[in-house]
């Protein structure tokens, strides 16, 4: 069962996923979310950059879904709500190539130049397309390049991912992997 920790952590994601403030989450919240994304990038529909972003994102809701509908006692079947998102956080520990290869795919999505490495403005892409508003990232991008080089590279990025969506420890920068979230009501 998630910690207050885990599920104040959670639930601010899950805040700003939320588009319409329902209290639950839909495909059109992830489809919001990549297009979010794409516009924020500039890509256009039809390119291989829009696809896969779009893919991604749309790829999480499909598997998001499947996992709260194998635990879920009640509720919408389209539809996920916190309760549900924190019962498959629960099983995370126990599933950590799958944490791992969601990282990969994160990783892939905000490396916007294709180097290797995330830099400070991708991060800050990352997190406004996340969050849907403008973000301060100033603040929070040194507490996650780990080695201080000016980058994350995919390496640090899987270890702050699995931080968050596994870690129950404040102290671990992977804490802060989404930003400064709002805390949530």
């Amino acid at each position: 069962m998630a910690s207050e920790f885990q599920r104040r952590k959670i639930t601010g994601v899950f805040d700003a996923m939320d588009t319409n403030n329902d209290g639950l989450l839909e495909q059109s919240d992830f489809q919001a979310l990549a297009d979010r994304w794409t516009t924020l990038r500039g890509v256009r529909p039809g390119s291989a950059e829009f696809e896969s972003l779009s893919s991604i994102m749309l790829g999480w809701w499909s598997a998001l879904l499947a996992a709260a509908n194998l635990n879920r006692t009640d509720g919408p079947a389209d539809k996920a709500s916190i309760d549900d998102v924190l019962a498959v956080v629960d099983q995370l520990p126990t599933m950590l190539d799958s944490v791992v290869a969601t990282a990969d795919a994160m990783f892939d999505a905000t490396d916007e130049n294709h180097d290797g490495k995330i830099s400070a403005e991708e991060y800050h892409q990352l997190i406004e397309a996340w969050n849907g508003v403008e973000t301060d990232t100033e603040a929070i991008f040194p507490l996650l390049d780990l080695n201080h080089d000016g980058y994350v590279s995919r390496t640090e990025f899987t270890l702050l991912w699995t931080q968050f969506w596994v870690g129950d420890d404040p102290a671990e920068p992977g804490t802060w992997v989404f930003g400064r979230l709002p805390q949530p009501a």
